[in-house]
């Protein structure tokens, strides 16, 4: 079985492009934010930054047994997939954005100014990626600004 993460900051397309990936190649689409709220696999719950508090350990533990329970290929989509270990992940995909495009989508979520300028800070060091590269993932970068080219994407995937 094949698990592919799909990372990158709030805002940069992770969503869109798992649900198309996952359809395209006939994979279970898994949401892990939903997964984090319907098994509490949070700490807590910031009001301030309106976010759940997330220990990725536990959250590691519960997402490696599911893997390893899996009978169907996965797409995992959440700006916290990459810290699973690479032994378990057979691609890291990282979205990224212009930080012009991604204001305008976090202002369209009605985001806080707050949560908005503290996602646009992570765009812009590349916390995914950094984060992905130091766990030494096999990386697929895709610059949601304009589009991408979903059927490059699959033939990269099937490939591996």
């Amino acid at each position: 079985m094949k698990t592919i993460c799909v990372t990158g900051s709030v805002g940069t397309g992770k969503t869109t492009l798992s649900k198309k990936l996952a359809k395209s190649l006939n994979y279970k689409y898994i949401d892990i934010h939903n997964l984090v709220k319907k098994y509490k696999l949070h700490e807590s719950y910031d009001k301030k930054r309106s976010c759940y508090v997330v220990d990725t350990k536990t959250l590691n533990k519960f997402l490696i047994g599911l893997i390893k329970k899996s009978k169907k290929d996965l797409v995992l989509d959440s700006h916290l997939s990459h810290y699973l270990p690479k032994k378990y992940v057979d691609l890291c995909i990282v979205t990224k954005t212009n930080l012009n495009v991604l204001s305008k989508r976090l202002k369209k979520r009605k985001y806080s100014k707050e949560k908005i300028i503290m996602n646009l800070q992570a765009e812009i060091f590349q916390m995914c990626l950094t984060e992905s590269q130091f766990k030494k993932h096999n990386l697929l970068v895709v610059d949601t600004t304009k589009g991408y080219n979903l059927r490059n994407i699959v033939k990269q995937i099937k490939s591996i």
